[in-house]
């Protein structure tokens, strides 16, 4: 084998070097390839008590568990030699367009997680051109996340209300959604009462934060968190009054277990824009429903997050669309860590979906440049995942393009 020195022309090519990137957190997210990478840059970032707050679950964690297993257990099924030079992820939800097949879900204590907080996911959605979801529980006002993310510059704002004892409380803040150009009404139905949340009772997770020493010292490594916390306006809900006490009690004192249909269609008839109903389990509700003539379900199971062992939002997600598809849209939240998971949960007939975990991650891992990351690893994934299955439009996905592998079925 003959030999020779290589060239100086010839190695230019082989040998180009990666700038650097001044910024750590920039190299920090730069690095996450994956919504679990965000997950683990958060966890060393943020104080086990908000972390656990959004990491966790109900009792013994059964349906998180499930429901990431769910998604986990998919077979997609490709089709190939088909022209998927582009793809198209734009859908029509619930009146308007929106670039993807998936929005950014209520989330409570969003400024316990990172400083940031509701205005951070707001913004990243509003330049995603996907829809933010204000929770009843959020440390933003109403009015705040809309002049952060404005209709007029194709900003999306949808509000999700709990019925509150106090019924005129509730309708307030409705009315104040309303004036403040909020498009769609999500009304939660899967909170009479609060879960067993064990992490945040083991954690003394409370608002403010209750500080031992276990608090103090799980901080010490996290000054940057602290920093931000102690010199940013002081952690209030936007929605209500200060409270002082754990999260499980400040719900069971909040939260009306009397609400029925009734109710809903007295909200329905004071709302003036789209009606959603988040926290349906079952085919027998999504039927009933429909019939209330709502605009769209949510199948979920508020995250694992309430009754543990409850159903797998996936794997009910089929049988409603066959029952109610054509009458209303369905979403799905609940397990959805990839853009795998959202193109599966398409497949299966999901008009749309919410992510609320996965833009928690990304928040704590490096606020609104953190939920920036984990809209794009999302969006990469389902652009990939489309061409990979041999789709164009998001309306090509059939359930033909997914096979349901369960672990779990019903004895007898």
């Amino acid at each position: 084998m003959k030999r020779q020195l290589p060239k100086p022309h010839d190695l230019a090519p082989l040998l180009v070097f990666k700038r650097p990137t001044l910024s750590p957190r920039d190299r920090r997210l730069a690095a996450a390839l994956t919504i679990e990478d965000l997950r683990l840059i958060a966890k060393r970032r943020t104080p086990r008590a908000a972390f656990d707050y959004t990491d966790g679950g109900a009792d013994g964690e059964v349906s998180l568990a499930r429901a990431r297993e769910a998604f986990g257990d998919v077979q997609f099924n490709p089709s190939i030699l088909r022209d998927v030079s582009t793809v198209d992820t734009s859908r029509e939800v619930l009146g308007s367009r929106v670039s993807l097949p998936f929005g950014i879900a209520p989330t409570g204590f969003t400024r316990m997680m990172q400083a940031e907080g509701e205005i951070a996911g707001a913004t990243a959605a509003g330049a995603a051109g996907i829809p933010f979801s204000l929770s009843t529980m959020g440390t933003t006002s109403i009015e705040e996340v809309a002049a952060a993310n404005p209709v007029g510059n194709g900003g999306r704002n949808w509000f999700q209300l709990y019925m509150w004892k106090d019924r005129d409380r509730s309708m307030a803040l409705v009315d104040r959604a309303a004036k403040a150009g909020y498009d769609t009404l999500l009304v939660t139905v899967d909170v009479p009462v609060a879960g067993a949340r064990l992490r945040d009772v083991r954690n003394g997770m409370t608002i403010p934060p209750t500080l031992t020493p276990r608090t103090v010292a799980n901080a010490i490594p996290r000054p940057a968190w602290w920093f931000n916390f102690l010199t940013t306006e002081p952690l209030a809900f936007a929605s209500l009054d200060s409270w002082s006490g754990t999260v499980a009690d400040l719900l069971d004192t909040m939260f009306d277990p009397t609400v029925t249909y009734e109710d809903l269609a007295w909200i329905r008839d004071q709302w003036p824009g789209k009606v959603a109903v988040k926290g349906v389990q079952s085919l027998a509700d999504a039927r009933r429903l429909a019939d209330a003539g709502v605009d769209a379900i949510v199948l979920s199971n508020h995250g694992g997050r309430q009754l543990d062992r409850a159903p797998v939002p996936f794997h009910l997600l089929p049988s409603v669309v066959h029952e109610v598809g054509s009458e209303l849209e369905v979403h799905l939240d609940t397990g959805i860590m990839s853009g795998q998971d959202i193109v599966a949960a398409l497949a299966h007939g999901a008009h749309f979906t919410l992510i609320g975990r996965a833009y928690l991650y990304g928040l704590m891992a490096g606020g609104r440049a953190g939920v920036d990351r984990a809209i794009e690893i999302l969006t990469g994934q389902v652009e990939r995942t489309m061409r990979l299955l041999g789709v164009q439009t998001l309306d090509e996905l059939e359930p033909s393009h997914v096979t349901m592998l369960r672990r779990l079925a019903p004895l007898g």
